[in-house]
Order: C-alpha cells, then structure tokens, then sequence
C-alpha cells in the first residue's frame, strides 16, 4: 500500500518510541510504500530541529539519523498536482503529494487535515485507525 505521513506523524514517532506513531512508522518502513517530496522532506528537516525537540535528542547526529533513515525507507515524487483546498495551506503539500504518488492513504494527526476525508477517493485516517485497519 502506497501511504503518505505527515510531520506530526513522524515526529511523534521520532520522539516517543514505542507510541502509536512510531508503531505506524515501523509498519510503514516494513509493510508498505512510504512516499515524500521534497518540501514534505524539507518540512521534516526543518521541524526535528526546532529548539522545543532539544530534550528528545541527546545530539545533532540523532535527528540526522532519524531524517536519513525516512528519506531512505520512502521514495521521493515528483509533485504534479496542485492543491489549495485545506484550512492550513502549509498541509495541501501532503494532499498534493498523495495525488502525485497515487497514496491509497494519508496517515495524520492533524484535524486540518482529518476533516478533508476522504479526499480525492484517498482515505484521510488516524495513526490508530491505520493500525486497526492495515
């Protein structure tokens, strides 16, 4: 299954070993296809080394290795739709890289974006419910 995880997601999952989000991390890295683009990547560079994550990481090195590991599991698309639709604009790159890499599922936290399922016929779902359900 070809799955799209947003920041909040991988975050989390970074953050809090052994949550839900990092349950769905491990089964996105060994059951199905991740995807990203590049401002998803750039998005998830730029959020692991915001200053409030200093007390989850005990160095620079730990979030470089988180990062290398996601860009390494997922494969990178090219963006080829363009999406205004979502409250917080800063999230239509996630919808629109679900369009470009034909996701059969985005994978989110965030209710801007939960509100909008299904979109385009592509499930909108919780990290638990992605759990319960893949």
């Amino acid at each position: 299954m070809i799955i799209v995880l947003d920041t909040s997601v991988l975050i989390s999952a970074a953050i809090l070993k052994g949550s839900i989000n990092d349950l769905v991390v491990r089964k996105g890295f060994n059951e199905h296809e991740m995807i990203r683009s590049w401002a998803v990547t750039a998005e998830l560079e730029a959020t692991v080394r915001k200053k409030k994550f200093d007390k989850y990481f005990s160095n620079e090195y730990e979030r470089e290795i988180f990062v290398h590991l996601f860009t390494e599991k997922s494969r990178l698309i090219k963006i080829s739709h363009e999406v205004r639709v979502c409250r917080d604009p800063n999230d239509n790159m996630f919808l629109e890289l679900a369009l470009s890499g034909k996701a059969e599922a985005i994978i989110s936290s965030d209710f801007d974006l939960l509100v909008l399922n299904p979109f385009e016929n592509i499930p909108i779902i919780s990290p638990k419910e992605f759990l319960e359900k893949f």
